[in-house]
């Protein structure tokens, strides 16, 4: 390896700083790797730039080469930071549910369910919600988490589960809300692992995995964090093991359909909702349909007099 010592002055310096001359722009004669003397003082005015590494690079055995400049790079990190994950207690106000849901009707014998199997002891317990889109298996999660989900489970973390990229952001998230100052010196792969190690070597956290749509995306999760539980939604109802607790989620009751559109069309005054039944059945009984139709009915409709 070669250091070369680099003063930066005008024009002409920094030309001849690029070249690879037999002595380096300052005037010193490169160092060879085993020279241990102290590299002189940069000139006045000067800025020095010790180059790491520099030259044309060789892959061998199919590897990428890439030929640049490299120099050191130091992040001062708070003593704190340097802990392990398993020496890192999660604070409160650390969960973060995207949303509560404004109107939620319905669903009893599936809360229950929900109550039943992720308050069971012993090791993680992956809950999958399936259905169609539109059915409401976030909202449910959401609802859930929110009203039921407290009960002892610190943190409630939500994780955007519909591929590799959006679960290791997930992760990294966790990893950096617990430890701010690792996001200037860790990339998102190397956050993502430290929030994994952080969820392995805990217990009694609550982790939703919204909107799976490959059961293998999450295997390595379900495998290195036991000591949690898993709550998780997906439109997929027969790929998933046999210790996994299903629950099924349908369309709304007319009664849930017709309960829904009301509270969203009424928030703010009464309306006419003559017809609503007849809506509800075109819209298929699905939440999210009924929903979006609400507030259309909000936006277009004046209030009656």
């Amino acid at each position: 390896m070669v250091r070369w010592p680099w003063s930066k002055g005008d024009s002409r310096e920094g030309a001849r700083a690029s070249e690879p001359a037999a002595v380096g722009s300052s005037g010193e004669a490169p160092r060879a790797a085993g020279d241990t003397r102290p590299p002189e003082a940069p000139g006045p005015g000067g800025t020095r730039q010790e180059v790491i590494r520099s030259g044309n690079a060789t892959a061998t055995d199919g590897g990428i080469a890439n030929t640049g400049i490299y120099t050191s790079h130091t992040v001062n990190l708070p003593p704190e930071a340097l802990r392990s994950p398993a020496e890192v207690d999660a604070p409160a106000g650390l969960d973060n549910l995207p949303y509560r849901p404004g109107h939620f009707v319905g669903r009893g014998h599936q809360l229950d369910r929900l109550d039943a199997a992720l308050s069971a002891p012993g090791t993680a317990l992956v809950q999958a919600v399936h259905g169609l889109g539109g059915i409401g298996k976030s909202t449910l999660a959401a609802h859930w988490a929110a009203t039921r989900g407290t009960r002892g489970y610190v943190p409630i973390r939500w994780i955007t589960a519909d591929s590799p990229v959006s679960i290791q952001q997930g992760l990294a998230d966790v990893a950096t809300d617990l430890q701010p100052a690792l996001a200037t010196a860790l990339q998102a792969e190397q956050l993502a692992k430290w929030g994994l190690q952080w969820l392995a070597s805990h217990t009694d956290w609550l982790l939703i995995l919204d909107n799976v749509n490959d059961p293998a995306g999450i295997a390595h999760l379900l495998a290195r964090a036991p000591g949690g539980r898993f709550l998780i939604t997906s439109r997929l109802a027969t790929a998933w093991s046999d210790a996994t607790t299903l629950v099924r989620l349908d369309t709304l009751e007319l009664a849930e359909s017709l309960d829904l559109l009301t509270q969203s069309t009424t928030a703010s005054g009464s309306r006419d909702l003559d017809g609503a039944a007849d809506l509800c059945a075109k819209l298929g009984h699905l939440p999210l349909g009924i929903e979006q139709a609400a507030r259309t009915v909000i936006l277009r409709r004046p209030q009656p007099d």
